[in-house]
């Protein structure tokens, strides 16, 4: 497509504003780059006002400086889980066995494999459209994608293996649903954002569950809301698990790191 004239541009930018667009200028030049003729720019352009998410349009979002695909309908990489890789990396021995639960489009699985060595690296979800994405995004690595329920569909001589276990599950509780930005809850598999009546439903579910797959001294490494890590320390520490927290100010993020007792 012709570079658009200036006036054109800031008109973009004008209508992407007022729709809400907090960022519309970086926004404008991702749908520029996008488009491939006239027809296709106001096509995207009237998705985007519409509500739908900017990285549907494009296909892709990126997440840990990587590019990584994003189908409709797929859980989108939020900047904030960055966190969880940099404490898995920080947590992680050399050639660790690793699992990426509630996996969404695989971006945590992509980022593991090119910040760690892992002798074993999987992901599972229990969505479908999440499992097809993923594994297209992980096309070229050594990573093996389950489609099911938590740990259930891991293959059995893991159980007690695993050097590392991280889960970005869903934890904004039911009626908080209703309350999220739109992008999110009008377009986002209901699956990946409900995380039950507190919240706290799936995660204590996968802490139950690590204590058992962990090996001794492994880690698990999970995202959740500031007001849930209390509760979630104690689900953690009934679990025979150690919990630790970690906030990183700039990321507006919280992880859970629990390690299962040598």
């Amino acid at each position: 497509m012709t570079s658009p004239s200036p006036a054109e541009r800031a008109a973009l930018v004008s209508r992407l504003r007022a729709a809400g667009c907090v960022y519309a200028e970086d926004e404008a030049e991702l749908l520029l780059a996008a488009a491939r003729s006239p027809a296709v720019l106001a096509d995207l352009t009237d998705r985007r006002v519409a509500g739908e998410p900017l990285e549907y349009l494009l296909g892709w979002a990126e997440f840990c400086g990587l590019r990584i695909a994003v189908d409709e309908g797929v859980f989108v990489p939020r900047a904030r889980t960055a966190l969880l890789v940099e404490m898995a990396a920080e947590l992680t021995g050399a050639a660790p066995a690793v699992v990426d639960l509630c996996c969404g489009s695989g971006a945590t699985t992509v980022a593991l494999a090119h910040r760690l060595a892992p002798r074993w690296l999987a992901a599972a979800d229990i969505d479908p459209a999440a499992v097809a994405c993923a594994r297209r995004n992980v096309a070229g690595l050594d990573v093996e994608v389950y489609e099911g329920d938590l740990f259930a569909p891991l293959p059995e001589r893991w159980r007690g293996r695993l050097d590392l276990v991280v889960a970005n599950a869903p934890y904004v509780p039911t009626d908080a649903v209703a309350l999220m930005p739109p992008e999110a809850r009008l377009h986002e598999a209901p699956v990946a954002l409900d995380g039950g009546p507190d919240g706290l439903s799936v995660l204590r579910r996968v802490g139950v569950d690590a204590a058992g797959w962990l090996a001794p001294g492994g880690h698990l490494v999970v995202e959740a809301g500031t007001t849930q890590i209390e509760a979630l320390c104690d689900a953690f520490g009934e679990a025979g698990l150690i919990p630790t927290v970690h906030h990183d100010e700039d990321l507006d993020a919280t992880a859970l790191t629990a390690r299962r007792p040598a």
